[in-house]
């Protein structure tokens, strides 16, 4: 029963329509797995009786012959996504006891094509982290392990709880969200696939916001072929959010020939950086020679902004965030400080957010906050504005120039150990998005595939990143590199 939960979308999908296996005896495998692994710390809010009563109503529409692919499918949901009578903290206690009256876009198109709620997933508090170590409830952790060794490893973040739910076979897939890596970083440490679709092409209505101009959603997968059937679900225009693009949804998944004879993929330059270690650098490499065995032509390519992208990033985010996490104020919902006698309105605010809010949160609104100031708006904000659009037109010339995907290392590290940063300085921590951001930055589609592993036996990923709405020609791209790799290790169970 326990190995029902190891499926992937489309197994599970092909498998339930053959009437071979239940959604509910799926679901009921996935429930007893997500029991046994507290010491994951992924699932943070529980739904069995929910996922049961979903899974009950799948599978009579799988009988009836009228189901989509998803339908079925178990998920877990990051705490970001807002949750009808669900807990939706976005794992911060700021939000303690919060639950929605509404439904996220993204988790109603889910529901609506019949996918199951198993619970949610634990992050970094309000996305801001690249460990989940700043959560309100405790670090998520990495099924994987060093070899010989037992320390407690970091899933990435901020979708920490997705990728160790996923890659721990908690769950079949995952909902993530990524404003400067926190889909694809993750999913490299844990060996799975994360994609961080174009900015606009999944709603952001009923996701907690972090910055708005580079927060999207995406799928959390164990394969290629899996974040392309989530993808066709969760995708679509919503007339809720202002930033949603009104274009036609090709068939994700139809497009997954592994065909890439004459396509070029570009290997930029400036992201070979001082220091990479000599296994990211292989792993490359080896990518590199995949991608032209399989037929594509390699192009050298140049983003020669690339080395500004960073900061531009820990400029522009903060500045959203503060803007963005003033409306978190004790006064209609979540938690509220308890007043002294004679504390106004100021203290009450002052009280609750000093009380709510984490060390990192506050770190970056504080950032955010200085940034935006009448003396210093120029000096950075409207300079990170201006950097991020020679960002954006770097790459818009190499697509113009008729490269079609680029090919990059997806971290500068394996999964390194919870707490092993903690004393370091914060720009360390911050170093882990040196190759996600500019996808972000630029508003582009970005997917992070599993290729090996390094001398400890932790995964290591590649980042293949896209042209804007041709998810299409990117996830076929990451089908060619994830057949030719192979990559089928999975964590030993310890939990």
């Amino acid at each position: 029963m326990s190995e029902l939960s190891k499926l992937t979308i489309a197994e599970a999908r092909d498998a339930m329509r053959a009437g071979d296996v239940t959604s509910v005896e799926i679901t009921e495998a996935c429930v007893s797995a997500i029991e046994g692994a507290d010491a994951l710390g992924a699932f943070v809010h529980k739904t069995p009786e929910i996922a049961l009563e979903q899974a009950k109503a799948a599978d009579a529409r799988i009988k009836s012959g009228d189901a989509p692919a998803m339908c079925g499918i178990p998920l877990g949901i990051k705490d970001l996504f807002c949750t009808k009578g669900v807990a939706s903290q976005a794992a911060s206690n700021i939000l303690e006891g919060f639950k929605p009256e509404y439904e996220s876009t993204i988790t109603q198109n889910l529901w609506d094509a019949g996918a199951v709620m198993l619970g949610k997933l634990n992050m970094d508090e309000f996305a801001m982290g690249s460990s989940n170590e700043t959560s309100a409830y405790g670090n998520a952790v990495n099924p994987w392990k060093r070899a010989g060794d037992d320390a407690e490893l970091t899933p990435g973040g901020s979708s920490g709880g997705s990728a160790s739910a996923v890659a721990g076979d908690l769950c079949l897939a995952a909902t993530g969200t990524d404003t400067g890596g926190s889909i694809r970083q993750p999913a490299a440490f844990t060996g799975i696939t994360g994609l961080k679709p174009t900015y606009g092409r999944c709603s952001r209505w009923g996701v907690v916001a972090f910055a708005s101009s580079l927060d999207q959603a995406g799928p959390m997968t164990k394969t290629v072929r899996d974040a392309a059937i989530m993808l066709q679900s969760m995708a679509g225009h919503d007339a809720k959010d202002s930033t949603s693009a009104d274009l036609p949804l090709p068939d994700f998944e139809a497009a997954l020939t592994g065909d890439i004879r004459g396509k070029k993929i570009g290997i930029p330059k400036e992201y070979r950086m001082d220091g990479m270690p000599e296994e990211i650098e292989k792993l490359w490499q080896e990518g590199t020679e995949m991608l032209r065995s399989a037929g594509a032509e390699i192009v050298d390519i140049s983003l020669p902004h690339t080395k500004y992208a960073l900061p531009a990033y820990y400029v522009i985010a903060p500045a959203e965030a503060s803007s963005n996490l003033a409306r978190y104020d004790g006064v209609r919902y979540g938690h509220r400080a308890k007043l002294a006698e004679g504390d106004g309105i100021e203290q009450m605010y002052q009280k609750t957010r000093a009380e709510g809010f984490g060390h990192e949160v506050k770190r970056r609104v504080m950032i955010g906050t200085y940034v935006l100031s009448a003396g210093f708006y120029d000096a950075y904000y409207n300079r990170a504005r201006r950097v991020r659009a020679l960002i954006k037109k770097d790459f818009d010339d190499v697509f113009a120039a008729g490269v079609d995907s680029i090919l990059t290392p997806a971290t500068p590290s394996a999964a390194f150990g919870l707490g092993e940063m903690a004393d370091a300085d914060p720009v360390q921590m911050y170093l882990n998005d040196v190759f996600t951001v500019t996808v972000n930055l630029a508003g582009l589609p970005g997917i992070a595939v599993p290729t090996g592993v390094n001398a400890h036996g932790l995964p290591l990923g590649l980042q293949l990143i896209g042209r804007p709405w041709q998810e299409d020609e990117l996830l076929n791209a990451a089908y060619a590199l994830e057949s030719a790799a192979g990559f089928v290790s999975k964590p030993a169970k310890w939990w």
